[in-house]
């Protein structure tokens, strides 16, 4: 049985007023070093994050209640992110790449260089319709060897956000103006990316129009942290954003006014939706991984061009 906390939503605006959820957060595993890259697997019905410094990827199976490890040595692991394939992205960032495991368990290196030169430490990963995949890409990982490989910057400092095409190997930089990107993620109809600069001051996100070509314009400001700084993203079906913060989860509307947040006793790192309905929040924070049932979806994103939903 998983322990239990009170939930605390926090109403800053009216239009927080109905967004609610379960009276109590469980908290479904505690013990990791430090948890992040929530992904959750529908046809599975089961949960997989990250415990950086353990290098290691856990996984929470939702009809049994049990942890279990999922992969060790996972490249010190950070976020993760599942394809419209049902497949786990994931940012190594102590082997600073990206990658993909296949249904049948095999890994596939999807992006290590750019331009010949190693990529710093992958952070955080979303996949888009049309099949790219989109990444931040910080030094955290090589700063020191408590969460990656202490190394070297190939870029000279410089910290890239970046979209692959993993049919053809294309990669490129769509944003070359961060501190440190970090979270990412899309508006519901995939024409806006909302991107977190986590070492500005104050740490903010930004939103960016996405063109027809794959590049990005705009990049203004969207909203700014009060407590702490930015780190995951997600936005649910209605286009409000939700971020991590050192205070728990702020939620955002699509003009970037904080209208609520969601308290956790933790620092927050990343959350994403998942159940059959999208409305399951799963949140890293701290040393733990919590969730709730929650009164809103997550974002319905398109599908690829031949798939339709059921």
């Amino acid at each position: 049985m998983a322990e239990t906390i009170p939930a605390q939503f926090q109403v800053l605006d009216e239009r927080f007023r109905y967004i609610n959820g379960d009276f109590v957060l469980e908290r479904l595993h505690t013990g990791s070093r430090k948890t992040e890259g929530p992904a959750y697997f529908p046809a599975g019905r089961y949960l997989v994050w990250s415990d950086i410094p353990n290098d290691r990827l856990l996984r929470w199976d939702e009809t049994t209640g049990t942890v279990g490890v999922f992969r060790h040595c996972s490249g010190y692991a950070n976020g993760n992110t599942v394809d419209r394939q049902g497949r786990l992205i994931t940012c190594e960032q102590g082997n600073r790449r990206v990658t993909r495991t296949e249904h049948d368990g095999t890994v596939t290196v999807l992006a290590d260089r750019y331009q010949g030169k190693r990529l710093n430490s992958p952070n955080d990963v979303v996949v888009r319709a049309d099949g790219t995949i989109w990444f931040t890409d910080p030094s955290y990982g090589i700063f020191s060897d408590y969460e990656g490989n202490k190394g070297d910057s190939e870029f000279g400092g410089a910290c890239y956000v970046f979209r692959l095409d993993p049919a053809t190997g294309d990669l490129r930089v769509v944003a070359d103006d961060f501190c440190r990107p970090n979270g990412l993620a899309f508006a519901p109809d995939e024409q806006r990316l909302y991107i977190a600069d986590t070492r500005q001051e104050p740490s903010h996100i930004r939103v960016f129009d996405v063109t027809t070509e794959g590049t990005l314009t705009g990049g203004k400001i969207f909203a700014e942290c009060d407590n702490g700084r930015f780190d995951g993203l997600r936005v649910d079906d209605a286009g409000r954003v939700w971020a991590a913060a050192w205070d728990g989860v702020h939620c955002f509307d699509t003009d970037g006014t904080l209208i609520g947040k969601l308290r956790l006793p933790e620092s927050v790192a990343n959350l994403t939706f998942g159940g059959p309905k999208r409305n399951h929040l799963f949140v890293t924070a701290g040393t733990s991984v919590y969730a709730l049932r929650v009164a809103v979806n997550g974002a319905c994103y398109p599908q690829p061009a031949g798939i339709e939903r059921s």
